[in-house]
Parts: C-alpha cells; sequence; structure tokens
C-alpha cells in the first residue's frame, strides 16, 4: 500500500501542483478553487512521502494508511452516498470512487489493527 500511495496519490498530488488545468481536464472535472485544488494536491503528495518512509518503517508509519482509510471512508459516507441518495451522481467521480475503493479494501488488508490499537510502551 506504500508502493501504490507513492505512485498514485504522489502522481495525483504533483499533478495537482504542478499541472491543474490538465489534470482537472484529463480527469474532466469541473473548475476547481485553486486554493482548495491546491491543498488536495498539498495532502496526497504528503501521503506520498510520508509512504516513502513507511517503505523503510513499515509499522511506525501504519497510521498513514489508517488516516488514508478514515478519510476515504468519510468521503464516501458524507460526500458520495449523498449524492447518490439525490440522483446526481457525475460521471467524472467513477474513476475516482473506483480508485479510492482500491485504496480503502488495500488498506483493509494492508493495515495492522492489532498493532495500531495496542498499547504501547514507552
Amino acid at each position: 500500500m506504500y508502493i501504490y500511495t507513492i505512485v498514485g496519490a504522489g502522481g495525483f498530488g504533483l499533478g495537482i501542483l504542478f499541472a491543474p488545468n490538465v489534470m482537472t481536464s484529463m480527469f474532466s472535472m469541473p473548475s476547481q478553487d485553486p486554493i482548495v485544488l491546491g491543498i488536495t494536491g498539498s495532502v496526497y503528495l504528503s501521503f506520498a512521502l510520508l509512504s516513502i518512509l513507511g517503505l523503510r518503517s513499515p509499522l511506525k508509519f501504519s497510521p498513514v494508511l489508517l488516516l488514508q482509510l478514515t478519510y476515504k471512508i468519510v468521503w464516501f459516507i458524507g460526500v458520495i452516498l449523498p449524492i447518490i441518495f439525490v440522483a446526481k451522481f457525475p460521471s467524472y467521480a467513477i474513476l475516482c470512487v473506483m480508485v479510492f475503493a482500491t485504496y480503502i479494501i488495500g488498506d483493509l488488508i494492508a493495515i495492522p489493527f492489532s498493532y495500531v490499537f495496542s498499547k504501547q510502551s514507552d
């Protein structure tokens, strides 16, 4: 999952930060506020950078995967489900939903939940 995050989120984050018009056009997304789009790109790139550290210490950086899992689940529940319920699901969101679903499944498999939620002694 760290490699998937480095490639996927890192590539998307770099694209958003350095070629936002290309990215919105490539994915048929509507125009975005440059500040919000920049925050999104920065967060994705940050996940990728932290995932590089996760390659060296997978257990130590497993909270990165947990955060990634959590925000994607919250996004599905708080954004996608309401859009589906009002039958206004945009076609450009299909790819994003599919990619996010692969991250959720992968994170559920990769995260060592017993380690993450165990009581640690310092």
